[in-house]
């Protein structure tokens, strides 16, 4: 509410100006970030109403609304426009522009209706009034979003599942592992975090090309760039510590409103190479909360650094460990990227859709470019020459899904070897979390054409032709390796390892030939990074076999981490590798899995649902497996309109083969699908998380108490047992 004083105030009689902030945000769907400040979406009217001292019994021909934004506002570059109030009599006028009209009309009292163009520059306005083409009075300052319920928006969603997915949930999930161990891990957005909502527009203010904020693919690959540049200054190389609190302060990262504030405040730690993958989840969390509907997409086997090439060469020694990375990049075991919502009427009809956020690799001089926003459409038609700056993108996004690993044996006098392997496939089960539900969805359909299908070969053969265009190096396929003697070998692994637990593999042979055979088999595990970055050498063992003709040998071995001198580094993942040598023809035959190294999993029983304002109670289990017990417990619960602030409790130890049960009692305060975040520190693990999700339903009101008389509670009590 605005109350004027000043002689233009006083020449018109105005009182006061409301901007009705409860119900323009009710209905712009953006109550949840403020209640205080006027949020609206771009596209659909919002109503002010004009109190004056004195009633106004003639409607005036001179008054008008001013809308601008930006440093320096101009009606030529659409930052500025004015809007003659008309009387409450119709007239025709440009129903896509700008408008103000009195929609009621008393007295004292004018309720005015404000259209904005769907189209519009996005950002803080300031709305001024003015009365004869003289000096310009503040009225008061609001923001305009994207409006992905506006149908002539570029970012419209029809769907209403979606836009509550994609926009409103604040509860999302994030998918890491491998491709055959998808493990989901809770993230809290926070869009409607208020100092998130203005760290957003503060991050989109580093632009300065305002007159282009009213395109969303234009503020979508800005905000890329700017959170890749302070990626760049703010990741920081993995300590080599062994300091567990203070690894354990590295890897907690519950959600993106610590690491915006890190990042545009200075305040908090810095993400580390270990949890790069958290930048997908800001990105979204920035680009919902500005209106542009976006999720996180988890690629696994992705193949990265390729430079659109379609190889990649992975070089391992005699001992079956790998040692080093060819020049045509390497396989990550699981890749997280943005994708968000929009049409693309540069690039035509059949490119709109979801969109790959992807930033430029750094120039010569370690300078990060721009990023690009990459139809994901493109990607599965290997559409390479859509627009020459986004051909590079292109190019190196259907090279991560559809790229083929040669893998060559390192000789001791420093020569290659060609070994004969299973092709992997690359850019296989692309995850992101299903609309309205925990579960994830498989979305590869999306990228490509299944494996083996007319379309994926019609794809690929056009894809190389275009590349034999623009490429120096025509080695488009895998050599090929044959042999008048050959030799196979397969291999069967679990996904996952439990730490202090053991599994068992199984190598089989495979010797087709009338010949016998003497194989040496050699066994060896590593850790790697999710990158595909080595981090440790942790077990190897050879065995010399002997194949008779015609024949096949299944050989079987106990994989434990006893096995290992020392435990693999946090966020690793095992590489398990076999190779069978011919002793006599030297033949090779290479396979290799990654297997999850899984720690325990907090339990977690609650209701499914609840009523607001009632307390809940959760009950809470851990089962120690290893050897030995797990001390210095510390349990954290934390979820967002659940619980007030985070709370943390120790326990006790738990000795080996035993279960810990905790108890914790909270009140639901808001209704709604919610989330519950649990986790776990002690002496041998750090975050040991897990997540429920509950949904709070409003109380039901006695029949005999009219609904009018009961009063809520404000500051409901909590308790904890």
């Amino acid at each position: 509410m605005i109350v004027f004083q000043g002689k233009m105030s006083k020449a018109l009689g105005i009182e006061r100006c409301d901007f009705q902030t409860a119900r323009n945000n009710e209905e712009h769907h953006t109550k949840a970030i403020s209640s205080q400040h006027l949020i609206v979406r771009r596209g659909q009217p919002f109503t002010i109403s004009l109190h004056f001292w004195t009633p106004i019994h003639k409607f005036p021909n001179n008054v008008a609304l001013i809308a601008q934004t930006g440093e320096q506002p101009s009606k030529a570059k659409g930052t500025q426009a004015i809007l003659p109030i008309s009387s409450p009599i119709p007239r025709p006028g440009d129903p896509k522009g700008w408008n103000a009209e009195v929609e009621e009309k008393e007295a004292q009292c004018w309720v005015i209706s404000v259209t904005t163009p769907a189209d519009a520059v996005i950002g803080n306005y300031s709305l001024l009034l003015q009365v004869s083409g003289r000096k310009q009075h503040l009225l008061g300052k609001f923001t305009l979003l994207f409006n992905p319920w506006g149908r002539e928006d570029a970012v419209f969603l029809e769907n209403e599942a979606q836009r509550s997915e994609y926009l409103l949930n604040q509860n999302g999930l994030i998918y890491l592992g491998t491709a055959d161990c998808i493990q989901e891990e809770s993230w809290d957005f926070g869009q409607f975090e208020r100092d998130v909502f203005d760290l957003s527009l503060a991050l989109l203010s580093e632009d300065k090309q305002v007159e282009q904020w009213g395109n969303p693919v234009h503020v979508a690959c800005v905000l890329g760039s700017m959170l890749h540049a302070h990626k760049e200054r703010s990741v920081l190389p993995i300590p080599q510590t062994q300091d567990a609190h203070e690894e354990a302060l590295r890897n907690k990262r519950r959600g993106s409103v610590p690491i915006l504030r890190q990042w545009l405040t200075g305040q908090g730690r810095p993400v580390y190479d270990g949890q790069a993958w958290v930048l997908a989840a800001v990105a979204c969390t920035v680009l919902r909360c500005l209106g542009i509907p976006a999720r996180v997409v988890t690629t696994f086997n992705s193949a990265q650094g390729t430079h659109g090439s379609l190889l990649i060469d992975e070089y391992y020694n005699e001992e079956g460990f790998q040692n080093g990375e060819g020049q045509r990049g390497r396989i990550w075991i699981f890749q997280t990227s943005t994708e968000c919502w929009m049409t693309r009427p540069a690039l035509g009809q059949d490119y709109g859709g979801w969109q790959i956020l992807y930033p430029r690799a750094p120039n010569k001089v370690g300078v990060l470019g721009p990023c690009d926003l990459v139809p994901i459409r493109a990607v599965k038609e290997g559409t390479l020459e859509l627009t020459p700056e986004l051909t590079p993108a292109v190019s190196d996004l259907f090279a991560t899904v559809n790229a083929s690993c040669v893998v060559w044996k390192c000789r001791k006098d420093g020569t290659l070897e060609l070994t004969a392997s299973s092709t992997k496939y690359v850019g296989n089960n692309i995850s992101t979390k299903g609309v309205g539900v925990d579960r994830c969805e498989d979305i590869t359909q999306n990228y490509k054409y299944p494996e083996g299908s007319p379309q994926e070969k019609e794809v690929l053969e056009r894809v190389q032709k275009e590349r034999m265009k623009h490429a120096k190096d025509n080695g488009m396929h895998p050599p090929s390796l044959e042999s008048a003697d050959p030799l196979y070998l397969f291999l069967e692994a679990p996904s996952f390892l439990p730490v202090g637990g053991d599994a068992v593999f199984f190598v089989t042979l495979v010797n087709p030939s009338d010949q016998e055979k003497t194989v040496q088999l050699s066994v060896a595990v590593q850790a790697v990074y999710y990158n595909g970055i080595l981090a440790a050498e942790l077990w190897r063992k050879k065995q010399f076999l002997t194949l008779t003709a015609k024949s096949v040998e299944k050989v079987s071995t106990s994989l434990s981490s006893s096995y290992f001198e020392r435990r693999p580094p946090g966020n690793s993942f095992l590489r398990l590798t076999t190779r069978a040598t011919h002793s006599e023809s030297s033949l090779s035959c290479f396979a290799q899995e990654d297997i999850l190294v899984r720690r325990p999993r907090l339990t977690i029983e609650m209701p499914k649902t609840v009523k607001q304002h009632q307390p809940l109670t959760a009950l809470v289990s851990i089962h120690n497996t290893l050897h030995a017990p797990m001390k210095d417990c510390v349990v954290s619960i934390y979820g967002r309109r659940l619980i007030h602030k985070e709370r943390s409790y120790r326990l006790d130890a738990v000795w080996p083969g035993d279960t810990s049960y905790t108890q914790f009692r909270f009140t639901p305060t808001q209704v709604g699908l919610q989330m519950l975040t649990v986790e776990m520190d002690c002496d041998v693990f750090q975050n040991l998380t897990n997540y429920r999700s509950v949904e709070v339903v409003a109380p039901e009101l006695p029949a005999e108490i009219p609904s009018s008389t009961v009063t809520l509670p404000n500051h409901p009590f909590e308790s904890t047992i």
